[in-house]
């Protein structure tokens, strides 16, 4: 080459360097204030949505509500990619601290499992197993008080029920000792010693907010050391400012957000091996939904031996969780979860398990195809997943898990939000807007098949998605003006 071409070829980064560097400064300083709005305004709705009514009283307010958030979300996960890294950081740092504080502006609104949490903590701190006994049963008769227990008023109103002999209380399935597991368990119990007397909901609601404020941190780190620095703080995002998580993980407290900590943890900050797979055990001892997410953390290992060490440090973990409840609790360590486990089968109607499969075959025949379907998705994220990003088959088992099962609570999606930051495959989120609209809108739409519909617009977006990022897709994406292809 002659060195009179060369200047020819420099021109363009000539004439882009001095004036485009100006340019660039203002686009990031526009980028950084439009989301900074957004993230104001998207923390302005999740306060409002969080005091304007509950699930049974006003549904269509809330799904207004939740809607107004998902978009404002979407606007500012785009928006911040043209960020610099490092006021992109700050920015989700904060959105995230902004966004669980609105949480906590109220109590739980659509869930009232929280009740239950405090109940399982107040009993521990009392020596006694939460699987030992109902919270109705006469041996707790003394732990009870007017908070849990309301004994003025007409006993109308949400989140409050009746036992078999009419007592008021605020604990679902009253008649029937806990489902949770005992990591899950051992979090109850550690809130309650920490809380001031006659706290409440709140103690429980600081903590899911500190466990999701410790999940944006646990993303940013593993995205930094594992990923591209620049694009850690976008995908962070992609947990810290969904509305999923200020929803359920802190107005409602749902202990799922500690499975996604540890889960997160688990893929990425270590490899196949005890330690991923005692961190995996731990987040499996707080609910299983994590159970998913082993075939991911097994992903590309053809060894015996590393999948038998992360295998077997998984169940040593779940067992030495369990051991002592079991010495407490004998056999009635599993409480209700075996009751709780059949009764999620659904009941006939406008919501059922395995729906979109129904559309398709019997409905003897839909329980089945899901088992074949999920073995074979966890073999195939087993052997042909890629090591080095373990959390990418984790999310293609977890999500196609929840689309065959097409549950209507919206807080088991948590592990899916949690992965979707991991790999970036924000088409997932739309498992978690499934079970919201699900949750929220039966009441709206009594008989209208919600469940297909809504899960059905998430498998096809998925499968869109998958589409784009299929290998003709980058090809297309990837060609130069003019046709050409990059060398």
């Amino acid at each position: 080459m002659s060195d009179a071409a060369v200047p020819h070829q420099q021109s363009p980064q000539r004439l882009s360097s001095p004036a485009a560097a100006p340019m660039n400064r203002t686009t990031a300083r526009i980028s950084t204030l439009v989301t900074a709005i957004l993230l104001a305004a998207l923390t302005a709705v999740v306060f409002d949505t969080v005091r304007a009514g509950d699930n049974q009283s006003n549904p269509g307010r809330l799904l207004a509500g939740y809607a107004v958030a998902w978009t404002l979300f979407a606007a500012a996960t785009w928006a911040v990619r043209k960020v610099p890294a490092r006021a992109a950081t700050a920015l989700v740092l904060a959105g995230a601290a902004a966004m669980a504080l609105a949480a906590l502006a109220a109590p739980p609104r659509t869930s009232n499992d929280m009740y239950r949490y405090a109940w399982d903590g107040r009993v521990q701190a009392a020596g006694i197993s939460p699987y030992a006994h109902p919270p109705a049963a006469p041996e707790l008769a003394k732990l009870r008080d007017d908070w849990l227990f309301p004994t003025k008023g007409s006993c109308q109103g949400w989140g409050l029920t009746h036992t078999d002999s009419g007592r008021c209380v605020r604990i679902n399935r009253p008649t029937v000792p806990t489902i949770y597991p005992p990591v899950a368990e051992s979090w109850f119990f550690t809130v309650h010693l920490l809380s001031p007397p006659d706290s409440r909901h709140k103690p429980l609601q600081v903590g899911g907010a500190v466990m999701a404020f410790g999940t944006t941190l646990a993303l940013l780190t593993v995205l930094r050391r594992r990923g591209d620095p620049r694009r850690a703080p976008a995908r962070a995002a992609l947990w810290g400012w969904c509305p999923a998580v200020a929803f359920e993980a802190v107005n409602n407290a749902h202990i799922d957000t500690l499975g996604v900590l540890l889960t997160v943890l688990a893929l990425g900050t270590a490899t196949a091996g005890a330690r991923r797979g005692a961190l995996l055990g731990a987040a499996i001892a707080v609910k299983l939904l994590p159970v998913l997410a082993l075939p991911g953390a097994l992903s590309g290992q053809r060894s015996p031996a590393r999948v038998l060490r992360t295998v077997s440090a998984a169940v040593a973990m779940v067992a030495l969780a369990y051991l002592p409840y079991v010495a407490a609790s004998g056999t009635d360590v599993l409480g209700y979860l075996p009751g709780y486990l059949q009764e999620e089968g659904y009941e006939p109607g406008d919501v059922r398990r395995f729906a979109l499969l129904r559309l398709l075959l019997p409905d003897a025949a839909a329980e089945v195809t899901a088992v074949v379907l999920l073995a074979l998705t966890a073999l195939y994220v087993w052997w042909r997943g890629d090591p080095a990003r373990p959390w990418r088959g984790a999310l293609l088992l977890t999500g196609t898990a929840l689309l065959l099962v097409s549950p209507s609570y919206p807080w088991y999606s948590l592990l899916v939000v949690g992965l979707v930051a991991l790999d970036g495959r924000w088409e997932w989120l739309t498992v978690s807007l499934a079970g919201t609209v699900l949750y929220l809108g039966g009441r709206l739409l009594p008989g209208f098949p919600l469940q297909a519909w809504a899960y059905g617009t998430a498998a096809v977006c998925v499968a869109l998605g998958a589409c784009l990022r299929a290998a003709p897709a980058r090809r297309l994406l990837d060609r130069r003006p003019g046709g050409s292809r990059p060398a």
